[in-house]
């Protein structure tokens, strides 16, 4: 089968021909329809994950069941499948809980084995992981599901445990914050989207954004967009402040944007400044979700902790969701109050992946990148 491939750290990536999986005693192999590209493909790519090389990336996915292991009970080739980035092991009290996204033995395809930059991929512990795709949902939708959109949805419905009116502040408005804002909205929040690019902030704002805020490092073409409210002070338009340059006090034009900052903050970057932002926008005893990765600086990351302190304020990592919690998401799908697919940018093939892969972490597409294996 053709896949994207690596043989080392921060090589170029390509796209070859390598051997077919073979389905693990309680696994599958899954021929790949869609699979999504985030960055975590790219932290892994750069090294900051342990993968044994040479690696095939690929963690979101959707498709069709094409072979099964012999222990595996539940599901049959040509089911209509997809699967959390998280597999767990199926056999731990974590995962016999439900809880198979923190599973100790887990697997994650594109990480501790081949992903699904392929034809193919093999998952393991499928009568755990797999989750059937229902007739209305097509498979680049699925796809979108896999990492990004489920641990949005887990950040805020489950671990932030967003109620209605609430404020929500999501910090990076790329495939995780613009699911995280649909999400929100759903949940009936008010939501403040932030980002260096006024292209995706106009997204943010079309999925539903109250409040948009460019931040600094970003510059418009030298149009003045503070105050700019493009439905109206009363009909929930979406403002985005800031003059050209954007704005260099987040967490100052949040707490001014809600009245002293908002009930929950998502990072959905990952870095020293969009934590400390997110956590410096809430208000008292707020609740803060990490969800993207921070890469360790001079060991660790830093974080504000003296006004977590001060404020007791709740931090919260979300890492996935397991696939028992995915029937609740599912039916929001069904009945049309999350559309996943509208958070779809493009779609490309295999070898304008491996193109994209090295640079993927400066990436500016306003919403999800799906890949083709197909193509």
């Amino acid at each position: 089968m053709r896949a994207v491939i690596f043989d080392s750290i921060r090589s170029e990536p390509r796209v070859r021909e390598v051997p077919e999986p073979i389905a693990p005693d309680d696994g599958v192999v899954v021929r790949v329809m869609a699979t999504g590209m985030c960055r975590s493909d790219w932290h892994a790519w750069a090294g900051h994950d342990e993968i044994t090389l040479p690696h095939v990336p690929g963690h979101e996915l959707a498709g069709v069941i094409s072979a099964v292991g012999p222990a595996v009970t539940r599901w049959r080739p040509g089911d209509r499948v997809t699967v959390p980035f998280v597999c767990g092991c199926g056999r731990c009290a974590w995962c016999r809980s439900g809880q198979a996204q923190v599973c100790p033995d887990q697997q994650q395809p594109g990480f501790t084995h081949w992903g699904s930059f392929a034809g193919s991929v093999a998952l393991h512990a499928a009568d755990t992981n797999l989750v059937a795709l229902p007739p209305a949902v097509d498979f680049a939708a699925a796809a979108a599901l896999g990492c990004r959109f489920a641990t949005a949805y887990r950040a805020l419905a489950g671990r932030a445990r967003v109620t209605a009116g609430e404020w929500v502040t999501v910090i990076g408005a790329g495939g995780v914050g613009l699911s995280a804002v649909m999400i929100a909205r759903a949940l009936g929040a008010r939501v403040i989207a932030v980002d260096r690019h006024p292209a995706a902030l106009a997204v943010a704002a079309e999925l539903g954004a109250d409040q948009t805020l460019l931040a600094a490092g970003t510059n418009t073409g030298g149009t003045d967009t503070r105050g700019t409210d493009t439905r109206g002070p009363d009909t929930g338009g979406s403002s985005t402040r800031g003059p050209d340059t954007g704005c260099t006090d987040i967490p100052a034009a949040v707490a001014e944007l809600t009245g002293g900052g908002s009930h929950v903050s998502v990072d959905a970057v990952g870095s020293e400044q969009t934590c400390a932002d997110a956590i410096l926008s809430l208000r008292r005893r707020g609740r803060h979700v990490q969800i993207g990765l921070l890469p360790p600086v001079d060991g660790h990351p830093r974080v504000p902790m003296a006004r977590v302190i001060g404020w007791e304020l709740d931090v919260l990592g979300s890492h996935g969701m397991a696939a028992v919690d995915y029937p609740e998401m599912m039916a929001l799908i069904e009945q049309g109050r999350l559309e996943p697919q509208r958070l779809i940018e493009r779609t490309i093939g295999l070898a304008e992946a491996a193109a994209l892969l090295p640079g993927f972490d400066q990436a500016t597409v306003a919403g999800m990148t799906m890949v083709d294996p197909a193509r």
